[in-house]
């Protein structure tokens, strides 16, 4: 008998689990994150190698696991996604939660495990919808709801990407964006020179949202370890000029450059 109630206890609590990396469905966290990371072929291998270890550094890092301790429940869910064309969006790393440097290094080795890999296309909008329904459908109950989009280029496939913005924050989640500017703008459809403006004006969205600009190799780390702490922790510094908050204004470049630079060129 003492062996069924174990039995019974144990299925219990495995009934209990979801789908979000063994998160119960009732667990309170801070921040639900997604972090959804470009991997179109604008990237090269190197550019490729160095997001991914800016990011496992990052979460790493002792001022990402000092913010974690800031808020009330001490613990964040946290999900990796790579992104492209309108139909390549990658879950990479599920749903974990994050609350001890242990938890932290664990999410590490899981992005430092999967295989680097570049996809055709640019659907800056695919993957906001994409990650907005990993937050809805993750049974988790975080105070705060967060997409944070790095990438090199702008939106040139799937829907505008100002109006999925729109729609993704209706849904009561933030965007953040980190725009690598790491080469000179050519004028070619994967690139332009106000990349930083165009995230601000139709990227990102949402109470508190912003954009830190990456001009640098060397500045990649920091940057990302900066946009992380922030989210996290859920507080906002001065303004500084790495840290750009979403444009008040009318868009100062067209929303849908990309997707018109891409018709120029190749016309579909």
């Amino acid at each position: 008998m003492s062996r069924m109630r174990a039995f019974l206890a144990l299925l219990a609590a495995l009934c209990s689990l979801t789908a979000a990396g063994g998160a119960r469905a009732d667990t309170p966290v801070d921040v639900e994150l997604v972090l959804a990371v470009d991997v179109s072929y604008s990237m090269d291998l190197d550019e490729l190698a160095l997001q991914r270890e800016g990011y496992i550094a990052a979460v790493t890092s002792p001022e990402f696991l000092q913010a974690l301790r800031l808020g009330p429940h001490g613990r964040i869910a946290i999900a990796y996604v790579e992104w492209a064309g309108a139909d390549e969006q990658k879950l990479v790393v599920d749903w974990m939660l994050v609350g001890s440097a242990a938890e932290a290094r664990a999410f590490a080795d899981a992005i430092g495990q999967a295989p680097l890999r570049r996809v055709y296309r640019t659907s800056i909008s695919s993957a906001m919808t994409f990650s907005a329904d990993l937050i809805d459908g993750n049974a988790i109950r975080g105070l705060r709801r967060v997409i944070d989009i790095s990438g090199d280029g702008t939106n040139n496939q799937g829907p505008l990407v100002d109006v999925t913005r729109d729609g993704v924050v209706a849904r009561g989640i933030t965007i953040n964006g980190l725009p690598l500017m790491l080469k000179e703008a050519s004028g070619s459809l994967l690139d332009i020179g106000d990349l930083d403006i165009y995230y601000e004006d139709c990227v990102i969205g949402g109470p508190g949202a912003f954009v830190i600009p990456v001009r640098g190799t060397h500045e990649f780390a920091d940057a990302i370890k900066t946009k992380l702490v922030l989210e996290i922790a859920g507080i906002r510094p001065p303004p500084a000029p790495l840290l750009r908050p979403a444009s008040a204004t009318e868009p100062r470049v067209s929303c849908s450059i990309g997707e018109r630079m891409w018709m120029e060129r190749w016309g579909n």
